[in-house]
């Protein structure tokens, strides 16, 4: 999981469920004008703020048919979903086979990809298991607590360091027990699951789970989805590219990495992204050794992805990771950052380049997470754990000979197009 280069700010479920307008066709944030008629009957949040007074008036004629349908009965969820089919309101749609519907039928998606609800309830996890300070209530205390202007790197001693390739190790084996699942019809909840049953078997914590309010043990981000993406009951197409984002915390450590693969036969120009992504990475992790500048690994992988056709998120970063999930040092990914510091032994952080097909600019979903490239083309992502050593660099979170992926030659036809419009 991605550190974001502003200030993440905790959100509760009350916040998200009103945060966009229910007006017809409005995207606008929700103001505080909630309409009087679903207050009184009592109806869910999100059908019943908006933006404005006009907003209101101009989306009555379809919002009180809501009103009609809770008057007569009190039906489950899905059946009160499925009744908008055969009601003037356009606010949901739900597949009358699968149940699924879109949460957000507002929201100007920028490619084809949808939210694709419900979302399966939280998973449990047994009591033994050792959990992290915002397991309860989403809130990472012991993150905020550093102060943004005492932000000293931690290097770690042996003792950690050794607690560190355990859970690196750990969280390994978990990302290849995921990958190992990618087919198409799979959907992305069922690999949340996988991730959450292996974590437990490891005796650790998924750390996603609950961070900052996240939904999920761990992120799936498909093909336009930049990064944080939410599992959900949508299945997978042949062709579709996806990135597992695992993060295990294990004996008080995190350990963080992540991969893109490909599912059924990939396009060439989505082979193009992804290789492109972990040969970003892969170059990188070479220039990390003491004394390299936190600046330095943008310097490598922009170069490389612009010379592919490629552009390189500038949203999100490399992070600090041991005892907290996200800390000091920031690590960009772009040429000419201002990343502050050095690397010395004992440091450990993730490089972790986002690569997309077409502009680096990223839009974010209604939920608060979903990242995805605001011209809807594909974006890859490959993430490592790196420990500086004495005279270079160890990976962590190294592929081991059996691990799923890997790389494959990317078309010479492709390279001669992207050539040729240079």
């Amino acid at each position: 999981m991605s550190a974001t280069t502003t200030t993440i700010t905790t959100t509760t479920t009350a916040d998200l469920t009103r945060k966009y307008c229910a007006g017809v066709a409005c995207a606008n944030p929700a103001g505080s004008l909630q309409c009087p008629t679903c207050l009184k009957l009592g109806l869910g949040t999100a059908r019943s703020f908006f933006c404005s007074q006009d907003c209101f008036k101009k989306s009555w004629s379809d919002h009180k048919a809501l009103h009609k349908s809770a008057t007569s009965r009190k039906p489950s969820l899905l059946q009160a979903l499925k009744d908008t089919l055969s009601s003037p309101s356009p606010l949901l749609r739900v597949d009358p086979e699968s149940g699924t519907y879109d949460p957000y039928p507002s929201f100007s998606y920028t490619g084809p990809l949808r939210a694709t609800y419900p979302l399966s309830p939280t998973r449990k996890l047994p009591d033994h298991i050792q959990r992290p300070d915002y397991h309860a209530d989403g809130i990472p205390r012991s993150e905020y607590a550093v102060s943004a202007s005492l932000r000293k790197i931690a290097i770690l001693n042996e003792e950690e360091i050794e607690a560190m390739r355990t859970v690196c190790r750990l969280a390994r084996e978990v990302l290849d027990i995921a990958a190992a699942a990618v087919r198409p019809g799979i959907t992305t909840d069922e690999i949340d699951e996988i991730v959450h049953k292996a974590c437990i078997e490891r005796n650790s914590y998924p750390s996603p789970l609950n961070y900052s309010n996240f939904p999920k043990s761990v992120c799936t981000s498909v093909n336009e989805i930049i990064c944080h993406g939410i599992p959900d009951a949508r299945p997978l197409q042949d062709g579709d590219i996806i990135n597992i984002d695992v993060t295990l915390y294990h004996n008080g450590f995190h350990g963080d990495l992540n991969e893109t693969y490909y599912v059924g036969t990939p396009s060439p120009s989505a082979i193009r992204v992804v290789e492109t992504s972990r040969d970003c990475l892969n170059a990188a992790i070479a220039s990390v050794k003491p004394g390299m500048p936190f600046r330095e690994p943008g310097n490598v992988i922009e170069p490389l992805a612009k010379s592919r056709g490629c552009s390189v998120v500038r949203t999100y970063c490399g992070h600090g990771i041991n005892q907290l999930f996200h800390c000091a040092p920031n690590v960009p990914h772009y040429s000419k950052n201002k990343a502050v510091g050095v690397a010395k032994k004992g440091m450990v952080f993730t490089i972790e380049p986002m690569v997309n097909l077409g502009t680096w600019r990223d839009k974010t979903w209604p939920d608060d997470w979903t990242s995805a490239t605001v011209d809807g083309k594909l974006s890859a992502q490959f993430e490592h754990t790196l420990l500086v050593t004495d005279d270079g660099v160890e990976v962590l979170t190294a592929r081991k000979a059996d691990s799923p992926g890997g790389p494959i030659p990317i078309p010479e036809e492709e390279l001669k197009a992207v050539a040729g419009k240079k």
